[in-house]
């Protein structure tokens, strides 16, 4: 593991607050790997082994069923996933892959929940990571089953605007393809929301996105933060 590697991950609100003892315990036992993309790193119904860290590149998770797929997030760096299943020793939910060249650490889930046994701070902090990832869920299942799919893709992008600090212009970071599952739309739905939103002041080429007219935008999708999270 590179040194430049370690601060990153122990200001992690995961780590930040837990024993300097404990968190060295976590680093030692842990593998640090390249991947190259569209490597599928766990599959859904797989015992967990490890709890993953996200340092370089991003890893998109998904779920299939009966011959479906759907995108469930994408994780960017530097973050965690699969904690829920690690701490539970459960599991996985999701299947998960690289999108693009990846630098993962993978701390054996056994050490992740010996330490939560002994380490208060860790412990309240990985309580509070799952109780953030459930509003999350609960946030996500309000935009599916109370929005069209324009509105989805509205406030979507409105969100990355505002990730962008308020940025008019800027590059969707995912496929559109990709974009159309994870939003619960097909493809042609997504083409003809895309070409609903011009009139409300988008418009959107290739992965190139510009906002013409903020306050049209605003006043369709009707941005909500107990839905999209903002200060909550």
């Amino acid at each position: 593991m590179r040194a430049i590697d370690v601060p990153k991950i122990r200001a992690l609100a995961l780590f930040s607050n837990m024993e300097d003892e404990n968190f060295e315990r976590l680093v030692r036992g842990a593998y640090v790997q390249n991947f190259p993309p569209q490597i599928e790193l766990i599959t859904e119904g797989d015992p967990c082994d490890f709890l993953y860290i996200v340092i370089e590149g991003n890893v998109e998770l998904f779920a299939t069923w009966n011959g479906r797929e759907t995108v469930m997030a994408t994780i960017h760096p530097v973050s965690t996933f699969i904690l829920a299943a690690t701490i539970k020793d459960a599991p996985y939910l999701m299947s998960g892959r690289t999108t693009e060249k990846c630098r993962l650490m993978m701390i054996p889930s056994q050490d992740v929940r010996a330490v939560f046994d002994k380490d208060n701070a860790f412990a309240r902090s990985v309580v509070t990571e799952l109780a953030d990832c459930y509003r999350s869920v609960v946030r996500s299942s309000k935009n599916l089953r109370l929005r069209t799919s324009v509105e989805r893709l509205a406030n979507y992008i409105i969100r990355h605007s505002n990730a962008a600090d308020g940025k008019e212009r800027f590059e969707l970071k995912i496929e559109k393809r990709r974009l159309a599952s994870y939003l619960n739309m097909t493809p042609e739905n997504l083409s003809r929301s895309i070409k609903v939103l011009q009139e409300k002041g988008v418009k959107v080429t290739n992965t190139s996105v510009e906002i013409t007219d903020m306050d049209a935008l605003h006043e369709f999708a009707k941005p909500a933060a107990l839905i999209d999270g903002f200060g909550q």
